[in-house]
C-alpha cells in the first residue's frame, strides 16, 4: 500500500511526524512524504528533530501570502505529485490550508483521502479563521476519519458521516510528545536555564490568531502584564510569533519588564521541554490544549471558544476568552489558589495514551483490504 502524507506548517508536522515514523517502519507500505513549506524555517526544525527527509517539497512559501495564494499554490503543487506516485491514499492533517487544498489535488484525481485529527468543530466558521472550515470541507472530502476523542467521533456522526469511515485513535500529538521530553533537557537560551522553575511560578504564553489580532490582542497582553505586576512569583515567557502584528503589541504591552521574557519561536523539542517546566500556559493555540494536560499543566484558552470541549469537560483547560477582566481573573485563580490549580493539573488529559499511530497504521491495512475485498 502506497501512503501518501502532506503537510506544511509546524504544528502538522509535529502531529504527523510519530505518523511517518510509523508508516516507514511498516514492510507492508511504502511512504511518500510530500511537505508544502506553508512554514519554511518552522516545519524544517521539526523535519530535523524527527529526521524525516520528505520525497517532496513544494516551498510554496512567500513573504506575505494571502490564503488564495497558498490555496492555488498548494492545489497545483500537490496535483503534480499525486498524478507522478498515485498512491493509495493521501493522508492530511487537521484545518491548514494546506489539509483542504491537498485533499482537493487529491479528490480531483479520485484518490482517497484520509483525515488525521478529524471532527473538530468550534461551531463558527470565523472562529478560528480559516481553520472551521477547512475542517468542515475536508471531511466532506475524506473517505475515512481518523478522530482523535469520541466528541469528535460524535460531531462527524452529526454531520451525516458514515460510522463505518470514522475510527477513533487518540491524537498522534501525545505520541510525539512522550518522544522528546527529557527532565535533564537543557536549553539553548541560557536565560531558559537560569530561571528557578521550582520556586518561580514560570507562565508561558503563545499567541498569533487571525481573529486575535487587534483589541483582543491588547487585551489579553494587558491582562498579562497586570498579572506579572501584582504577583512578584510569576515570570512570563513569550516565544513571540514571527507577525510583525504581534510582536508590535508585544512589545507595547510586554516589553521592557524584568520577569517577562520575549525570545525567539523556540524549536519543538525546547518549546516541549519548556512546558514540561512550566507552571501554567496561557494560549490561543489549539495543539498546546491536547499536549499540555499530559504534563500535567493547567491550560487557560485565549479565545472566545474552542473546538476542543473535551478538554474543558475533563478540567484540563479554561477558556478565557479576550476580554481584559476575564484572562486576568481566571488566571490569577490559578495564581492565587493552590486548590484551583492541583484540580487542574490533576485533570485526565482526555487526548489519548501515546498510541494513535498504531491504531491509525492498524486502522488502514484494514481498509485497504476492504477495498481489495
Amino acid at each position: 500500500m502506497k501512503v501518501m502524507t502532506l503537510f506544511g506548517t509546524r504544528p502538522e508536522a509535529i502531529k504527523m511526524a510519530p505518523l511517518v515514523k510509523a508508516l516507514e517502519m511498516d514492510p507492508e507500505i511504502e511512504s511518500v512524504v510530500c511537505v508544502t513549506a506553508q512554514h519554511r524555517e518552522m516545519l524544517d526544525q521539526v523535519l530535523e528533530l524527527f529526521e524525516i527527509k520528505p520525497n517532496y517539497d513544494l516551498n510554496i512559501m512567500k513573504s506575505g501570502q494571502s490564503l488564495s495564494e497558498i490555496t492555488s499554490r498548494v492545489l497545483l503543487g500537490v496535483e503534480e505529485v499525486i498524478k507522478k506516485e498515485m498512491p493509495d491514499i493521501v493522508l492530511v492533517h487537521g484545518d491548514t490550508s494546506t489539509t483542504l487544498s491537498g485533499a482537493m489535488a487529491a479528490f480531483y484525481q479520485q484518490i482517497p483521502v484520509g483525515h488525521v485529527e478529524a471532527g473538530l468543530r468550534s461551531g463558527n466558521k470565523y472562529s478560528p479563521y480559516p481553520e472551521e472550515v477547512n475542517r468542515l470541507l475536508t471531511s466532506r472530502l475524506a473517505e475515512i476519519h481518523f478522530a482523535a476523542t469520541q466528541g469528535n467521533v460524535d460531531n462527524l456522526l452529526k454531520e451525516g458521516i458514515n460510522a463505518q469511515t470514522i475510527v477513533k485513535t487518540g491524537n498522534t500529538v501525545i505520541d510525539a510528545l512522550k518522544s522528546v521530553i527529557d527532565d535533564a533537557y537543557v536549553f539553548e537560551d541560557e536565560r531558559l536555564n537560569q530561571i528557578d522553575y521550582d520556586h518561580k511560578k514560570v507562565v508561558l504564553l503563545t499567541a498569533h490568531r487571525r481573529e486575535n489580532l487587534g483589541k483582543p490582542m491588547e487585551n489579553i497582553f494587558g491582562a498579562i502584564r497586570k498579572l506579572v505586576e501584582d504577583f512578584e512569583e510569576v515570570v512570563l515567557i513569550f516565544p513571540w510569533h514571527l507577525n510583525p502584528a504581534v510582536r508590535h503589541v508585544a512589545q507595547k504591552y510586554l516589553g521592557g519588564h524584568e520577569r517577562i521574557l520575549l525570545i525567539e519561536p523556540l524549536e519543538y523539542e525546547a518549546f516541549a521541554n519548556l512546558q514540561g517546566k512550566s507552571y501554567l500556559i496561557m494560549t490561543d493555540s489549539g495543539g498546546i490544549q491536547e499536549e499540555a494536560p499530559s504534563l500535567g499543566k493547567p491550560v487557560v484558552v485565549l479565545r472566545t471558544e474552542t473546538e476542543r470541549p473535551e478538554a474543558v469537560a475533563a478540567g484540563t483547560v479554561a477558556v478565557a476568552g479576550v476580554e481584559f477582566e476575564d484572562v486576568y481573573d481566571v488566571t490569577q485563580t490559578l495564581i492565587s489558589d493552590p486548590n484551583a490549580y492541583a484540580k487542574m493539573a490533576g485533570a485526565v488529559n482526555p487526548y489519548g495514551d501515546g498510541y494513535a499511530c498504531e491504531r491509525i497504521v492498524s486502522a488502514l491495512k484494514v481498509w485497504k483490504k476492504s477495498k481489495e475485498n
